[in-house]
């Protein structure tokens, strides 16, 4: 097992911040493509290059825009109508904590609240349930004996920690697979 805290959990240095391809719809009704590209850094940054590229447009009083693309966001979502707030706050969250916060934001429905929520219920790392289905048997200060230690099915107990709802794990790859206590 390789337990980690949260902090330790931060995805790795990336290139770029994840982004943005926001569209000017007028344009793109009169068949032409006009758009940029924006960092997802900030709200009002976001707010501020749409209204730049709008003004920007070929086609006259363009005010109406759509995220028609996006990159960096790990496998998550992104509406085209998404707001700029939820956009910046999950690009943090994803720059923090790399496929594993996508992976929570996507476990929770696409709710961003409850996937920061349960980073504050997070075990640790472990190769599998069973790993943990052990470790915390021993941690309890049971007594197994010896004779009976084979006969101790650790991924059944693991498994049924998760069918009962104690917890729940993310799985990232090959022997990762992340435990989080249900809240």
């Amino acid at each position: 097992m390789t337990t980690r805290t949260t902090q330790e959990m931060a995805a790795p240095n990336r290139p770029e911040r994840p982004r943005i391809y926001v569209a000017c719809l007028a344009a793109y009704n009169a068949g032409h493509l006009h758009g940029r590209w924006i960092e997802a850094s900030e709200p009002e940054e976001v707010r501020e290059e749409v209204r730049a590229m709008l003004a920007a447009s070929p086609e006259p009083d363009a005010e109406e825009y759509a995220i028609h693309d996006y990159e960096g966001f790990e496998g998550c979502r992104i509406s085209e109508w998404a707001s700029f707030d939820l956009v910046c706050a999950l690009a943090d969250f994803i720059e923090q904590y790399g496929c594993l916060g996508a992976k929570l934001y996507c476990h929770f429905g696409e709710d961003l609240d409850e996937a920061c929520a349960a980073l504050d219920n997070y075990v640790g790392e472990y190769r599998c349930l069973a790993d943990f289905a052990e470790e915390l048997t021993r941690e309890t200060g049971t007594e197994i004996p010896k004779a009976l230690e084979y006969y101790i099915d650790w991924a059944a107990m693991g498994r049924d920690l998760e069918l009962n709802g104690d917890v729940f794990a993310i799985t990232l790859g090959f022997d990762e697979v992340h435990v989080f206590w249900s809240s």
